[in-house]
């Protein structure tokens, strides 16, 4: 069983992904506006976040924004926007999927279910790996550079530590699409570049160590 926070101003769709999540065996919070989702997290934790966008008191990519500075919860957004800057913005704040309304249910509970699955399965090795400077632990899910440790999006710590297990290993862009966003991602190559950008300026110095191989994808060069 998980512990689901639900979040969106309609009471209509709370019942109905409630309803879906509880005939899976799920537990299930919810939050009328991210003020309040956010405040939730504050005092509980949620084994995964489904976030709407459009709220009132505080929209849905400020509370996901805020969520991210005390907790590291696995967040799926919704949306009827479908325009691709909007999908891009919610990746850059740390949301794992994007999901377009009106949506399937059961769609997005094989979504959830997908993430959480990740989650569970991931690998942890327990000991910190060093490559000049950077240090990084899968198991903390801590990256230090030059000893100061560096806060990156859940999507980003797990786009580093899988090119880390990956090491001097060609990886696609499909194929880091596939492995590490998963079940039916809408995503294109876009998603990929802005996401290692991203890494790339939060490792500083030691941004070379993820190489660029052209017309192929990345790697992480140790």
């Amino acid at each position: 069983m998980a512990k689901f926070l639900v979040v969106d101003d309609e009471q209509k769709i709370r019942e109905v992904i409630k309803e879906y999540a509880e005939f899976n065996g799920h537990d299930v919070t919810e939050a009328a506006d991210g003020l309040s989702a956010v405040g939730l997290c504050k005092l509980n934790d949620y084994d995964i976040i489904i976030m709407d966008i459009m709220m009132p008191r505080m929209d849905g990519f400020t509370a996901c924004k805020e969520i991210r500075k005390i907790k590291d919860t696995p967040i799926i957004a919704l949306s009827a926007r479908s325009e691709e800057d909007d999908k891009l913005l919610g990746f850059e704040l740390g949301i794992d999927d994007y999901v377009v309304k009106p949506f399937s249910p059961k769609e997005l509970m094989a979504r959830a279910g997908a993430i959480l699955a990740r989650r569970e399965n991931e690998i942890q090795p327990a000991e910190e790996l060093q490559f000049d400077g950077l240090t990084i632990n899968i198991a903390a899910r801590e990256v230090l550079v030059d000893g100061e440790k560096v806060e990156l999006t859940p999507k980003e710590y797990d786009l580093l530590f899988y090119l880390v297990q990956n090491k001097n290993i060609a990886l696609s862009r499909d194929k880091l699409l596939s492995d590490i966003w998963g079940y039916d991602f809408f995503g294109d190559d876009r998603t990929i570049d802005t996401h290692i950008k991203n890494l790339r300026n939060n490792l500083g110095e030691y941004r070379d160590h993820i190489v660029t191989l052209r017309g192929v994808g990345y790697k992480f060069e140790a």
